[in-house]
């Protein structure tokens, strides 16, 4: 009899484990390959094992700043951003939307629409919301709407980044006192590595350059710290205006990886603030298994996506595509402004 009961007991227990995760102990799904556009496979890369959304969000639970991460206009990743929204919102309702892909000067437009002031025509031209904003962003904004969330509108204002990128950081001496309050103090404030990877990624790894280039790389260089302080000081304003809330921020991850450009400054500017990185990785096609190694350090939390169809195979059509794209950026005047 007594042999009878222990059999049964350990059957229970087996049972129990396998529908319940008995003790909190999950078997471990298998890391696979993203099958389609849509799909991402997380991972925690200090243990290498993947987890479900609602795994992630608990393990942020804690964590003041959440910034996701994405290649601009890859489906997986602005799926995954909207799926972490609403994770974190079932865990606390206090939460902040700060977004990359509006500019601080649009804040009102955003709040009007916010507010059911105004309808998304009028939010996409108000605002100057990216082309892919249908397609990509409305479902967080739409969340944050019905939810009565905050929205930030994080970014510096587009046409002061181009003309700083042009002339360089005494631009914004010829700002109106209004319109310079708004910017952050030391726009151009830096952190140790950053300036070495924007130069290998925009010069794909050249380091000699003549004078005038190195000009034009350094105020590019300048546009970008002024978009990372921007977004980095809007963050810690929002921190402070919604106490206790949870700020979401959704970015390129070029801004957030490996902990540099806004989310180094985070961490200059408020040392105390904690701050998780969930960064985007592409599974190479011809990779039997993910590319953990090389990648651990690019956040604390890694999702991986299938590579985007490449946009040019024609070398003559990419040129001109791109020397397009800048004589529309050349309009811009960047004489002294008048906003």
């Amino acid at each position: 009899m007594k042999k009878l009961f222990i059999v049964t007991f350990a059957l229970l227990i087996v049972a129990l484990s396998g529908c319940s995760g008995l003790a909190g102990i999950q078997p471990q799904k298998p890391v696979e390959r993203p099958q389609t556009l849509y799909q991402t496979q997380v991972i925690d890369p200090a243990s290498g094992t993947r987890l479900s959304i609602e795994a992630l969000a608990r393990k942020l639970s804690g964590v003041r700043v959440i910034v996701v991460g994405e290649y601009h206009g890859h489906p997986a990743a602005h799926l995954l951003q909207s799926q972490i929204q609403e994770a974190l919102y079932r865990q606390n309702p206090l939460q902040v939307l700060s977004m990359e892909q509006f500019t601080l000067d649009t804040q009102s437009a955003v709040n009007a629409y916010l507010h059911n002031k105004t309808g998304e025509a009028e939010l996409i031209e108000d605002a100057d919301a990216w082309d892919n904003y249908r397609a990509s962003y409305r479902p967080l904004v739409e969340f944050a709407r019905l939810h009565n969330l905050p929205v930030i509108a994080a970014n510096a204002p587009a046409h002061i980044v181009r003309c700083v990128g042009r002339s360089g950081r005494d631009y914004l001496n010829s700002l109106p006192a209004n319109v310079r309050a708004e910017l952050p103090e030391d726009p151009f404030m830096d952190t140790p590595g950053y300036r070495k990877k924007f130069d290998a990624a925009l010069a794909g790894g050249h380091s000699t350059a003549g004078k005038l280039m190195r000009e034009r790389m350094d105020n590019t260089y300048k546009a970008q710290l002024l978009r990372d302080n921007t977004m980095a000081s809007r963050i810690l304003q929002a921190l402070e205006a919604y106490p206790g809330h949870q700020i979401v921020h959704t970015t390129g991850t070029f801004h957030s990886q490996e902990h540099l450009g806004t989310v180094a400054l985070l961490h200059k500017r408020a040392p105390g603030v904690s701050v998780a990185v969930i960064s985007p990785v592409v599974w190479p096609p011809e990779a039997d298994k993910p590319p953990l190694a090389e990648n651990r350090n690019k956040g604390d939390f890694l999702f991986f996506v299938q590579p985007l169809p490449e946009e040019y195979l024609s070398d003559e059509r990419r040129k001109k595509a791109m020397s397009a794209r800048f004589r529309q950026s050349a309009k811009d005047t960047c004489q002294e402004d008048s906003r």
